[in-house]
């Protein structure tokens, strides 16, 4: 089971910045290795993760198993977009959702990818992601994309 962490009510100037904080606060958490903030950013150099969906953007920061301690997902919301190279495109999108993944097994990384492209390309749970209040965040996304198996088995 991942931690999950979650952060509301912040600015980045770029995604630099947003990656560059994200590296710090794992690193903080103990989630990671020392290596991690360094391959955060030259990976996203690399293979930039911003993704365009519907009505909204998001980007799927990661990096190779190895900088991981433990299995974490850090979702930040920002109060303003954050531009982010597109992952298949050369351009910037404005992202409004970062969900940085920690995982330290490559195949549980592959699923969970999966799952969480399956769920943000459904209109209705990304718009709940982008509005619930922010203390009610972590749960919804829990809910919605980690657990939702088990909240069909309780229903």
């Amino acid at each position: 089971m991942s931690q999950l962490f979650v952060r509301t009510g912040i600015e980045f100037s770029s995604c630099q910045q947003a990656l560059t904080h994200i590296g710090e606060e794992m690193l903080a958490k103990g989630v990671v290795h020392d290596s991690y903030p360094a391959a955060l950013l030259e990976r996203e150099a690399i293979y930039p993760t911003g993704i365009a969906l519907e009505r909204h953007a998001v980007a799927i920061p990661h990096c190779e198993a190895t900088h991981a301690k433990s299995a974490a997902i850090y979702l930040i919301r920002p109060d303003k977009p954050v531009n982010f190279q597109q992952a298949d495109d050369d351009g910037d999108i404005a992202v409004s959702l970062i969900i940085a993944l920690i995982v330290e097994n490559p195949a549980a990384q592959l699923k969970l990818l999966r799952r969480l492209f399956s769920e943000l390309q459904n209109p209705n749970a990304l718009e709940a992601l982008m509005t619930t209040p922010s203390d009610r965040l972590a749960t919804l996304f829990r809910e919605t994309i980690l657990e939702p198996e088990n909240c069909e088995q309780a229903s």
